[in-house]
């Protein structure tokens, strides 16, 4: 139950973030181009959404398989090695965190003692930067999850996002629907 909760207030704030931030650039077009006049701080407020989307949204991307990857090498190799791999794959994953998180966290640390301000938002530069932090602590505790469902026997790898089998799968039901609207008018012909 919990999770869920959870799961749905990370899709409900993702989505958040994309509509406000597809929203805010609109406003901006249409007073810039429609009325010659614009909001300041609409850029500066822009790259943040875009910057806690992107971050919220890798660590979800992980969760829901959506991440797109070559794994065809993988495929074959026998089960136990592909897990190896997808282990190691983890770890690696893990370590890259690490290193992005440890400079994040020197990088925060350093806006929060200078105290320098946004551009054009009076905010602290270090309060809207801690997704830095949030987002990839998301990122390790999603590639933590990932690698004990691979070490239990849950999942075998990664379950990126197939782009080719949905492709093809789009294709058959375009197809399908076509030859249905075709069948469709031909009945209503002879009628």
């Amino acid at each position: 139950m919990l999770k869920k909760i959870i799961g749905q207030a990370e899709e409900a704030f993702i989505s958040l973030l994309l509509v406000s931030m597809t929203l805010l650039v609109f406003v901006e077009v249409v007073a810039r181009f429609g009325f010659n006049t614009g909001i300041h701080w609409s850029q500066e407020l822009t790259l943040i959404l875009a910057g806690w989307f992107v971050l919220f949204g890798a660590s979800y991307g992980v969760k829901v398989g959506a991440h797109i990857g070559v794994d065809v090498f993988v495929k074959l190799l026998p089960k136990k090695a592909y897990r190896a791999l997808t282990l190691l794959a983890i770890v690696l994953c893990l370590v890259y965190c690490g290193l992005f998180l440890a400079g994040s966290w020197v990088y925060v640390s350093k806006m929060y003692k200078i105290g320098i301000e946004l551009e054009d938002i009076p905010l602290p530069r270090w309060m809207p930067m801690t997704v830095l932090l949030i987002g990839l602590v998301l990122l390790v505790i999603r590639f933590l999850q990932l690698g004990w469902k691979v070490i239990t026997g849950e999942a075998d790898g990664f379950h990126m996002a197939d782009e080719a089998k949905e492709s093809l799968e789009l294709a058959k039901e375009l197809q399908e629907s076509d030859d249905a609207g075709e069948l469709y008018s031909t009945n209503k012909g002879s009628k």
